[in-house]
């Protein structure tokens, strides 16, 4: 029998991966992502479990428990990691959701889907222990309604960290009313953003004829509730790591390490790629036009290893490692580019390289929820750096005082480069101890323990 939790987590992957040794012997060790990172604490509190694939084909490993978590494999094979996962989900509603930045791809999956957000269900009512104790952030919209049938004790939470569409938008969407009927299984269904909770709250009157008073839908005699709970980091872990490096013993000071392995540019931007995002354009805009010299300046662009196996994704990685080379063939000199191209995990180094950068973009056409830009924030003790973020980044409503631009328009993002490094220290520290304060009592913390209080809030009914 399966051990049992009174809070669980359910998401799409485990927040682990299997590696390899040099010594031949396997080993699970913690995944980056922003999910991950901002579950860890909430989870090793309450003692919960995680369930999710666990990547690769075939049948799942046992469960197992690692760093306070206990980790629940559920398998997929070949076939449906194909349709399911990088069809249906990354193919279909990863693009759609994203306001179609990427045309959406719509085919003969939802049969797989089906069966897998069954398996995903059927994990979850084994594990969840209790009446009314569940906390759920699931895979796929069909999950609550399908562990509703067999658990309608349990309270059920479904937390979404990319945006939600507007009505035209999922109207396109093949078998929408059973995806629609699949969300309204939660009792609380909630969103990064207010809008994406009143895009959701809308479509369930105009698709299925629901009633609805204020951000709560009426299904079959029960309420769902509807409602924006922004996800974060936790801020002092993140404040006190960035402490320890600055002042640990034999610790240079990143930034004047980084400034020496690039020539010692006066200001160093750091481009974070983020979602669609094509190219760095603000440096390239801004040198091609003389208001920025390469060696005074020098970009870092990251681009983490995620969903390799998508089509999509492999695209993208060529697309930007095309435009990094034309850039650098523009715009470089012999042993200084313009841009420092690193495909790689940083998980580890992130401190450090947050610590280095004067200014850090992070700019994609949309995203969810992008913890990057609070990472950066909480870990610059010093007060100093700058921002420059995408009004259309899940982070943006929340972090009013950074360098907001419009990824759509070059010229606005090279602007918005500019006017971060050019910026006054007085004005950037400003700007820096506002956003802080605000992730200070905006933390992990408080998400869990707000979107927590109001999905058990009706306990008592």
């Amino acid at each position: 029998m399966a051990q049992r939790s009174s809070f669980v987590v359910v998401a799409n992957r485990l927040p682990v991966d299997e590696v390899t040794l040099p010594s031949g012997e396997k080993q699970w060790r913690s995944s980056p992502g922003g999910l991950v990172t901002a579950l860890h604490p909430v989870l090793t509190e309450h003692r919960g479990t995680w369930i999710g694939w666990a990547g690769g084909d075939g049948p799942a490993p046992e469960p197992f428990d690692l760093e306070g978590i206990h980790i629940h494999p559920v398998p997929l094979s070949a076939d449906e990691l194909e349709r399911y996962y990088e069809g249906q989900s990354n193919a279909t509603i990863w693009p759609l959701y994203h306001d179609a930045v990427e045309t959406p791809a719509y085919n003969a999956w939802r049969d797989s889907y089906r069966t897998v957000n069954q398996r995903f269900a059927e994990a979850a009512a084994d594990v969840a222990a209790g009446r009314h104790r569940l906390g759920a952030g699931l895979p796929a919209p069909a999950v609550p309604a399908m562990l509703r049938e067999m658990r309608p004790d349990l309270r059920i939470g479904f937390f979404l960290h990319i945006p939600f569409p507007p009505i035209e938008l999922f109207m396109q969407m093949p078998f929408r009313a059973e995806i629609l009927r699949g969300l309204l299984g939660a009792d609380l269904v909630g969103f990064q953003q207010r809008l994406a909770a009143q895009n959701f709250v809308r479509l369930a009157r105009h698709l299925l004829g629901l009633r609805y008073e204020g951000q709560s839908i009426l299904v079959d005699g029960r309420r769902v509730k509807a409602g924006a709970f922004p996800i974060s980091i936790d801020t002092r872990d993140m404040e006190r790591l960035a402490a320890t490096r600055r002042a640990g013993p034999g610790q240079a000071d990143p930034r004047r390490a980084g400034r020496s392995q690039d020539g010692h540019p006066r200001r160093r931007p750091a481009g974070l790629h983020q979602g669609h995002r094509a190219a760095p354009q603000g440096l390239p805009r801004a040198a091609g036009r003389r208001e920025l010299q390469v060696g005074d300046a020098v970009m870092v662009q990251v681009a983490t290893p995620s969903r390799e196996r998508v089509e999509h994704y492999q695209t993208l990685r060529v697309k930007v490692e095309r435009e990094v080379g034309r850039i650098n063939g523009e715009f470089g000199k012999v042993g200084t580019p313009a841009v420092h191209y690193l495909h790689q995990s940083v998980h580890s180094r992130s401190s450090p390289m947050y610590a280095a950068a004067d200014v850090m973009m992070v700019t994609p056409l949309r995203d969810g929820m992008n913890l990057v830009a609070k990472e950066y924030i909480a870990c610059r003790g010093d007060t100093g750096g700058a921002l420059v973020l995408s009004e259309f980044a899940g982070a943006a409503t929340e972090l009013r005082q950074s360098f907001l631009c419009n990824p759509h328009d070059p010229d606005g993002v090279k602007d918005a480069l500019l006017r971060a490094i050019n910026a006054e220290p007085a004005e950037l520290k400003r700007r820096m101890r506002v956003m802080q304060r605000h992730l200070r009592t905006h933390d992990v913390a408080r998400w869990a323990r707000t979107s927590l209080d109001e999905l058990t809030v009706d306990d008592e009914s």
